[in-house]
C-alpha cells in the first residue's frame, strides 16, 4: 500500500477555505432563495432550464451538468413536477427516453427569484474580487470541472 501523500499546510488552509467558502455559500443561497420557495438545488435545476433555448432536457444532461447521479436527478425533478415547476414529456423520437421541460409556473419561479439570487451572489461573492481574481478562480474551477467530468460515469 501506498504512503499517504498529506497536504502541505498551504495546501491544506486553501482546500479548507475552498471548501468552507462552498459551504457557506451554498447555505446562504438556500436560506435566501427559500424566501421566494425554491432550494438552491431547485434553483440550479430551473437555470440550466432556462438557459436551454427550448427549455428542457433528458435527465442524463441535468445529471452530467449538475454533477449529480442520475437517481438524485430524478427524485428531484419528481419534487419539483409535483410542484408544477417542471413537467416530463416523452420524447418522441426515443420512446423510453424522457425531457425534462420547464413550465410556466417553473419559469416564473425562476424569473422571480432571480434577482435577489444574483444581489446575494454579487454583494457575498462576485464584488468582493477583482477582475483578475475572477478570471484566475474561473480558471482553477473550469480545470477542475473539466478533470471532474472526465472521471463521471456515463449516465
Amino acid at each position: 500500500m501506498a504512503a499517504t501523500k498529506w497536504l502541505s499546510n498551504a495546501q491544506r488552509e486553501a482546500w479548507r477555505n475552498v471548501s468552507l467558502m462552498n459551504l457557506q455559500l451554498v447555505a446562504l443561497l438556500g436560506s435566501e432563495l427559500a424566501a421566494d420557495g425554491l432550494s438552491y438545488q431547485d434553483y440550479l435545476v430551473l437555470a440550466d432550464l432556462s438557459d436551454r433555448p427550448d427549455g428542457r432536457a433528458r435527465l442524463n444532461e441535468l445529471a452530467r451538468q449538475l454533477g449529480w447521479e442520475k437517481s438524485r436527478v430524478s427524485h428531484h425533478v419528481t419534487r419539483m413536477e409535483q410542484r408544477g415547476l417542471v413537467a416530463r414529456v416523452k420524447c418522441p423520437t426515443d420512446q423510453r427516453g424522457w425531457f425534462v421541460t420547464l413550465t410556466d409556473v417553473g419559469r416564473g419561479a425562476i424569473e422571480a427569484a432571480a434577482p435577489a439570487h444574483v444581489a446575494v451572489v454579487r454583494r457575498n461573492f462576485i464584488d468582493l474580487l477583482t477582475r483578475e481574481q475572477l478570471g484566475t478562480l474561473n480558471t482553477i474551477a473550469r480545470t477542475v470541472l473539466d478533470h471532474l467530468s472526465s472521471h463521471q460515469p456515463a449516465g
